[in-house]
């Protein structure tokens, strides 16, 4: 395995990396105990009905991982790595990019809009073939 990460113990155990991605939350930003100790799905369950301080801080103010990133700013996790957005950023970082958006964000964002208009095109266009499809069986 290429992570210092325990391997859980059992079926009902993730890594840390798992809990941390199924939660939202940047790894290395949380606390050493999180990172060192696999997480039974009792312990994950109870981390999202009722969440510490560290957790609640962590989805508030980050720093976030790159998908959190890239779905707050409206870009793909593509259009970050396009960008050369590799560090996780805080949402004061994402406020202050979505306030005075740099060229590649207004390009990264138009695109992402294009891509999002052509799948809904593609997913109507579909959607119609299916119903003509069905009208004709029938």
């Amino acid at each position: 395995m290429s992570d210092n990460a325990p391997v859980p113990a059992g079926p009902d155990a993730m890594k840390p990396a798992t809990a941390a991605k199924k939660l939202g939350i940047y790894l290395p930003a949380t606390p050493a105990s999180f990172q060192a100790n696999a997480i039974s799905r009792a312990e994950f369950a109870e981390l999202q009905s009722n969440p510490p301080e560290w957790l609640v801080e962590l989805r508030l103010n980050g720093p976030h991982p790159r998908d959190v990133v890239a779905r707050k700013l409206g870009v793909s996790a593509s259009g970050l790595a396009r960008a050369e957005v590799t560090d996780a950023l805080t949402t004061a970082q994402i406020q202050d990019l979505l306030a005075a958006p740099p060229q590649w964000l207004v390009r990264e964002r138009s695109t992402q809009a294009a891509v999002r208009a052509e799948n809904a095109r593609v997913n109507q266009q579909n959607a119609e073939k299916a119903a003509r499809r069905d009208a004709s069986e029938g």
